[in-house]
């Protein structure tokens, strides 16, 4: 087959009217040739790091969207699924994905369970580690979030990041605000990238110390503003990604999108798709073309090189998407999950104390980190309850794999007036998390998930909504339209009882991830995560 078009060379930095010829898969020739046609055809999009689960999409289904930005593979942790699941969950995620024409490729988890201060549904240890990486299909080991482990020379930390140095794989980082020393050493046991940084100054450090940072723009954490500037210099070090993002987003864009704004803040074009397609592939030597003659024919024709508006999507030379339209067919698959929790009474919620002051978390827009407040408590009956006037309100991660009783804390920034949110996506062990403005709200919120085993929701006074999400209780079995429209519906009725936040729901999945400084909500209680240790919710009088 032949297209013509204005080919983009990357490597020589120029474009030039020309044709390709791709036959069985391949690119047979690249050609310079006249012709009238104004589109653009270069290398497809790569998000150098995402978790597809994030999307509450099975990956065939995610697939199906991503096409239509001119996304062609993904650099995909599934540490979300294999936190609820284990290796059975890794299986699913590689099966899932081959059943259509997308290049996902999958890295083995580091870290199941995240840390040991929360309960997870299965265990990932060094020998499965091991055994995942002798899996052709195991590209690389997914980002080392314990950086204590590391930096202590934790004994198990270390014989993972071996494996995938003896199997000549990847090792990717996760150390969001490590400096000075402490990151030359994270960076000397062999890791190689960062998607945290959320300064500019802290990028400028790991480049500098060898690492690769990865630009990311999801949809809570958000860091495209900090680091772009970085571009320009360390273009050959620097890649775009996701990390995790909504369906409702990924419906409007992918890459194509960040591509499109470093444009607008005059980064040259070559050094944009360095980083958006070329910089993946190399880093972790994947088997997707980069529009050279002999390589496999993923590429994209765009409508310009300002907008990146994709037009067609070949991959392996099967055009998946024209004209508007996904041509990936939706395909069947088994519905895993591990939901073994019962529902709960209005009396789990309550927390008898007659403190005066509370540690609160504060939860910042765009990003994962948190603050660590110090705030009045407000206490009704002996029970400390959510301060609605000055937005303390409570929150609670209830375990999902078995009977215990909810951990409480409080959180300022959602602003929710009435009512409660929750949902069964919680990072990374994915325990249930709901806040609300009061106990009767919570726990409402709470059943509803645990009854659909899964899923995210929204409770008013008069009416409740849910997105079921039956696959290990973090994704769901529909397709990618109706969940994000679903996802957009919820997403409009928490910001109708009161939250300011962008993307509430994924900010919220977020506040129990422990290893993401400072104050977090586990399971079995609040964490300090600058300290590494469980701290009070009260303060002593």
């Amino acid at each position: 087959m032949k297209l013509q078009g204005n080919i983009i060379d990357i490597p020589n930095k120029r474009f030039f009217k020309g044709e390709i010829t791709f036959e069985n898969g391949k690119i047979a020739s690249i050609i310079e040739k006249n012709h009238n046609i104004e589109t653009y055809i270069l290398p497809g999009f790569v998000d150098a790091h995402i978790h597809i689960e994030s999307s509450m999409l099975v990956p065939s289904e995610f697939a199906r969207l991503a096409v239509t930005h001119g996304t062609v593979a993904t650099v995909s942790d599934p540490h979300e699924i294999a936190n609820v699941l284990g290796v059975q969950g890794v299986e699913f995620m590689i099966e899932n994905g081959k059943k259509v024409p997308f290049k996902f490729n999958f890295g083995a988890p580091s870290c199941v369970p995240a840390t040991t201060f929360e309960s997870a549904g299965a265990v990932i240890d060094s020998e499965a580690v091991k055994k995942l990486l002798e899996n052709p299909n195991i590209k690389y080991l997914t980002e080392m979030m314990n950086y204590p482990g590391v930096l202590f020379d934790d004994e198990e930390v270390l014989k993972k990041i071996d494996w995938a140095k003896k199997y000549g794989k990847p090792v990717d980082g996760h150390a969001p605000g490590l400096r000075g020393d402490n990151i030359t050493k994270y960076i000397n046991a062999g890791i190689s990238t960062d998607h945290e940084c959320f300064t500019y100054e802290e990028a400028l450090e790991k480049l500098q110390k060898g690492m690769k940072i990865l630009i990311r723009e999801g949809s809570a954490a958000k860091n495209f503003d900090a680091l772009i500037d970085l571009a320009s210099d360390n273009f050959e070090n620097m890649m775009f990604c996701s990390d995790d993002k909504h369906p409702d987003d990924l419906i409007v864009d992918h890459i194509n999108k960040l591509c499109a704004r470093a444009i607008a803040k005059d980064i040259d074009v070559f050094k944009v798709l360095q980083m958006a397609c070329v910089n993946p592939v190399k880093h972790y030597n994947l088997e997707v073309g980069l529009l050279q003659v002999g390589d496999f024919a993923d590429f994209i024709i765009v409508e310009d090189l300002v907008k990146f508006k994709t037009l067609q999507t070949y991959i392996n030379g099967e055009l998946v998407f024209d004209k508007g339209k996904s041509l990936i067919k939706p395909v069947s698959f088994d519905i895993l999950n591990n939901f073994n929790c019962i529902k709960k009474e209005i009396s789990d919620f309550k927390y008898e104390s007659s403190a005066k002051k509370i540690r609160v978390i504060e939860a910042l827009e765009g990003q994962l980190v948190t603050n660590e407040l110090i705030e009045d408590a407000l206490i009704v009956n002996g029970n400390l309850v959510s301060n609605i006037e000055k937005d303390i309100l409570k929150m609670t991660v209830v375990n999902r794999y078995k009977n215990e009783k909810p951990a409480i804390s409080f959180i300022k920034n959602f602003g929710l007036k009435e009512g409660a949110i929750a949902l069964s996506v919680g990072h990374d062990s994915h325990n249930i998390i709901a806040v609300g403005v009061s106990d009767e709200a919570i726990c409402k919120a709470v059943n509803l998930i645990i009854e659909n085993k899964g899923g995210i929701c929204a409770i008013s006074n008069s009416e409740e909504k849910i997105v079921p999400l039956p696959v290990a209780g973090i994704m769901s079995d529909k397709d990618g339209i109706t969940v994000g429209k679903q996802y957009a519906n919820l997403d409009n009725m928490a910001k109708q009882l009161g939250s300011t936040l962008h993307a509430p729901y994924m900010t919220l999945s977020f506040m129990a991830l422990l290893v993401i400084p400072s104050l977090k909500l586990s399971d079995k209680g609040l964490f300090d995560g600058t300290n590494f240790k469980f701290t009070s919710l009260t303060i002593d009088n």
